[in-house]
């Protein structure tokens, strides 16, 4: 497969592909990676994968494809970008990029506007649950609640 071999346009495409994706914001979906370990991110994921592209043997290479290759590079992405992140924060955001994050906000059943003011993981057994402060933007009172998260930390 070209997207293997570091000198090849197809290569290029899937790096610079997966790079647009998840560094810029569209629609429902937000950059989890901060600005400030892009340049860094981009580098280090890059030659994770083709080290990780070197090794595979070549019977395996026959069977790979571009959508299995494209989730080995995300994943190598998100797996690079945990090593460079400075707070616990930014770390639950790479983790469950779709989730709530400090700052945003939520409308309750009431059509009450409340900000997420905290969040942080809780683990008990074989479950995690992010736990999320809110405060309403009206009356400034503080509230917690917790939800499952879809796999344990």
């Amino acid at each position: 497969m070209k997207e293997l071999d570091n000198s090849t346009i197809e290569s290029s495409k899937l790096a610079e592909q997966a790079f647009n994706f998840w560094f810029k914001d569209k629609e429902h979906i937000r950059s989890p990676f901060p600005d400030y370990i892009r340049p860094q991110l981009k580098r280090d994921s890059t030659e994770k994968f083709f080290e990780w592209a070197k090794n595979v043997p070549e019977k395996a290479k026959e069977e790979l494809n571009e959508e299995m290759i494209g989730e080995k590079f995300e994943e190598l992405i998100f797996e690079t970008a945990m090593g460079l992140v400075k707070t616990e924060d930014e770390k639950i955001t790479i983790l469950y990029p779709f989730l709530p994050r400090i700052g945003d906000k939520i409308v309750n059943e009431n059509n009450e506007e409340q900000i997420v003011t905290d969040r942080s993981i809780l683990k008990d057994a074989d479950h995690s649950f992010l736990k999320v402060k809110i405060t309403d933007s009206k009356t400034g009172k503080i509230s917690e609640t917790k939800f499952e998260l879809p796999f344990t930390v």
